[in-house]
């Protein structure tokens, strides 16, 4: 289910679930703070953190720009682009979110995992959001490479994240 049917269907929920399901989506499938969504969104910063601690619920426009602007950035997000899974300390060393390799500009998305069993099941995710390759710890990637179909390298150790993503990259070139 989409990030935007995940909100609509959580509007007509609960308030709880509606602020729940928009703070995961801003902070853990878009990657983003409140201020830089309610930027993107047209939306001042202070209805948006208003409306996620419980002090105001959104109107009906306001609502209709978060789930445009949610809809938008997935869909930005659902291009060409190298799923990277990896525990919360090595994706904050990521800087960049799109990097030129081999003349292309491809985005690097984050999936976040803290044992095997959601490195895995981040693998699959990544596929069916449409990733065209995968980057993964050693632990895991002889297990994924046997379930999907997009080319895995693995993540070694220090500063080899980024050549993994260009061995990926060329590899889907």
């Amino acid at each position: 289910m989409s990030s935007v049917n995940k909100i609509i269907d959580a509007v007509f929920e609960s308030d709880e679930d509606f602020r729940r399901i928009l703070s995961s989506t801003i902070k853990e499938e878009l990657n983003m703070t409140l201020a830089e969504f309610a930027e993107q969104a047209g939306i001042p910063a202070s209805t948006l953190y208003k409306i996620m601690s419980g002090k105001r619920e959104p109107n009906v426009k306001t609502l209709r720009q978060i789930i445009r602007t949610v809809k938008n950035l997935e869909g930005s997000e659902k291009g060409e682009f190298i799923a990277v899974i990896a525990a919360r300390p090595v994706l904050d060393n990521i800087s960049e979110t799109k990097r030129k390799i081999c003349g292309n500009l491809c985005t690097i998305r984050e999936y976040s995992a803290t044992s095997m069993e959601e490195a895995i099941i981040a693998a699959v995710r990544a596929e069916r959001d449409g990733a065209k390759a995968l980057v993964c710890a050693p632990i895991v990637s002889p297990t994924v490479e046997k379930i999907l179909r997009i080319p895995v390298a693995t993540i070694m150790p220090k500063n080899s994240l980024l050549e993994a993503i260009e061995v990926v990259a060329k590899k889907i070139s």
